[in-house]
């Protein structure tokens, strides 16, 4: 008969503690960076709110700005350039590539270059989310700790690439549990304890760092404050269905990119950001908020929440609309034109907006109460973004952890699951496989 001893191993002689340790490392060098990186966005985008309105009122600062514009579109096209393949979009699908031994990356030149170059293309205004960056920067922290701090072996070098993954993701939204689920759900397609708790290590590492420079408070928090009644369910699966139709037609959209850009005549690709940077000016002339990622603009819709009974509430589908049809135009030329930059905020910003349009039509058919307006953005921008991305958990939790409640896991899970499964049936596929095969072909 065998005793304890005898099954369990003894004490001090697993060597898991040292790949828990050297990922704790990569989520601290990765917080660091990616809180600069943050806290620069931020100040710059609290900045552009200053500019366009100084703009508005003194018309031949445009010219400047175009100027400056301009100037930008060629730095960044000068350092994009010699890295290109590696530098443009988010930085994901070159990452499955390396974890597929389909592509490598020196990663201090990804590092640098993917800093400057994502802040020269967000900071001044583009339709694109910091999250990509700061994944692909987190990567590239945890490859050099493997290669040049630890001088690991390949494989223990990719599974601190890996760690670097979530480590990104949970600086970028102090979302630790989604920064770790994003990995196993997107990237990797595993569940093994020494990838997963060597990752969750590393994004708890990373927030605690980012929770250091900008507090505890959820980097979306939404206050909601009410349940959806019963009768809401079936609308919200029908809701869902809609969305997740919405969902391919983002898909398909941003996989022809690549296509509808090459036929841009005698433009070099590394110049195309010329293009959204001309088309920011006009809409940030009417209205600044709808620039960047943007946390601002969600916060404001979730505003139109709080003023019951959401008076004159066709002005605002129409405004809503308008905005939905900008944000998606604008995210689309931003994040083709070869430059870095995520999807992930974009995505929950047209999410929020199709929530923005949803609720109050609910809530004048009397299926919601007027207070549950940020419920329906909330779970609309879930489902949104989960149907896109192809991982419901994902989004569930991303949303969860970023809005700051628990309150609604049932309505979101429903809608989260049907939009999935609308898209999937519709043909729709995991974005960042398909763009890493499109990229990679």
């Amino acid at each position: 008969m065998k005793k304890a001893r005898d099954v369990l191993h003894r004490p001090f002689t697993s060597d898991f503690l040292k790949i828990i340790l050297e990922g704790c490392l990569v989520g601290i060098f990765t917080g660091l960076v990616v809180s600069l990186f943050r806290w620069i966005i931020d100040q710059t985008m609290q900045g552009l709110q200053i500019i366009y309105p100084f703009m508005g009122h003194h018309h031949l600062a445009i010219i400047g700005y175009l100027a400056l514009m301009i100037v930008i579109c060629l730095i960044l096209g000068r350092l994009i350039h010699p890295y290109q393949l590696d530098l443009i979009g988010s930085g994901v699908p070159q990452i499955e590539a390396i974890l597929n031994d389909q592509h490598s990356m020196n990663w201090f030149q990804v590092l640098w270059r993917k800093f400057i170059g994502g802040l020269l293309a967000i900071c001044p205004g583009l339709f694109l989310g910091r999250e990509g960056p700061c994944i692909q920067m987190g990567a590239a922290i945890g490859q050099g700790v493997g290669q040049q701090l630890f001088h690991r072996d390949q494989q223990a070098t990719k599974t601190l690439l890996a760690c670097g993954v979530a480590a990104g993701l949970s600086a970028a939204f102090s979302a630790p549990l989604a920064g770790t689920m994003f990995l196993l759900e997107e990237i990797v397609f595993q569940f093994k304890p020494k990838i997963w708790l060597t990752a969750l290590a590393a994004a708890i590492c990373s927030d605690a760092v980012t929770i250091g420079v900008f507090g505890t408070k959820p980097c979306l928090y939404l206050p909601i404050t009410v349940n959806l009644p019963l009768r809401s369910y079936p609308v919200i699966a029908l809701l869902g269905i809609i969305l997740g139709i919405l969902a391919y037609g983002y898909q398909w959209c941003l996989l022809n990119l690549r296509w509808w850009f090459s036929k841009v005549p005698k433009l070099p690709a590394q110049y195309h950001s010329i293009i959204p940077f001309v088309l920011l000016i006009p809409v940030g002339l009417w209205q600044p908020k709808l620039l960047g990622g943007s946390h601002l603009l969600i916060n404001d819709i979730a505003k139109q929440g709080a003023k019951p009974p959401l008076s004159g509430f066709q002005n605002l589908l129409i405004l809503m609309g308008i905005f939905f049809v900008i944000r998606f135009v604008l995210s689309m030329l931003s994040y083709g034109a070869t430059v870095p930059g995520g999807i992930f905020m974009p995505i929950l910003v047209l999410g929020s907006l199709l929530g923005a349009i949803s609720a109050p039509l609910m809530i004048e058919a009397g299926i919601i109460p007027a207070n549950a307006f940020i419920n329906i953005v909330a779970l609309s921008m879930a489902a949104y973004f989960g149907a896109i991305e192809k991982a419901p958990f994902t989004a569930i939790l991303l949303l969860t952890e970023m809005v700051g409640s628990i309150e609604q896991i049932l309505p979101m899970t429903i809608m989260t699951f049907v939009a999935y499964v609308v898209n999937d049936l519709l043909g729709g596929r995991p974005i960042y496989t398909a763009l890493r095969e499109e990229i990679f072909a």
